[in-house]
């Protein structure tokens, strides 16, 4: 069932880590060049794979325990990719010229909220089913 509110969460998620970084820029250097995640590969990689397991994961809606296992994974992805841009924007204030951080480092941060509520609503599912199956 495509229509329950995870699989909205899952397209939110989807649709951050897919079309935002390529529009958000991630920081500024000193030289005032604005950083995007398409200009590294290993960055543009890591946010398809965080798109491509949500959207992945929309449709393994049979298997609510394969959806909860995967969304899981999707946020210790997530949470590498967040680790990196703080250890990144340490970096960058550690400069002698002031440099700016960009909205696009927000994007995991997003994104492992839409992934938790995800999670919450089919741990919810589950629940119900599990009820129903003791009234039988």
């Amino acid at each position: 069932m495509i229509q329950r509110i995870q699989s909205i969460y899952l397209m939110v998620t989807c649709l951050l880590a897919a079309v935002a970084p390529f529009y958000a820029y991630l920081w500024v250097d000193a030289e005032g060049s604005a950083f995007f995640a398409k200009d590294e590969l290993w960055i543009t990689a890591i946010f398809v794979g965080i798109a491509a397991m949500a959207l992945i994961s929309v449709f393994l809606f049979k298997n609510r325990q394969n959806q909860f296992v995967l969304n899981r994974l999707n946020i210790i992805l997530n949470l590498f990719l967040l680790g990196f841009f703080v250890y990144r924007s340490l970096n960058l204030s550690g400069e002698t010229l002031v440099s700016e951080k960009g909205i696009g480092m927000l994007i995991p941060v997003f994104s492992i909220v839409f992934l938790f509520l995800a999670n919450r609503a089919i741990k919810k599912d589950e629940d119900l089913v599990k009820s129903v199956d003791r009234l039988r």
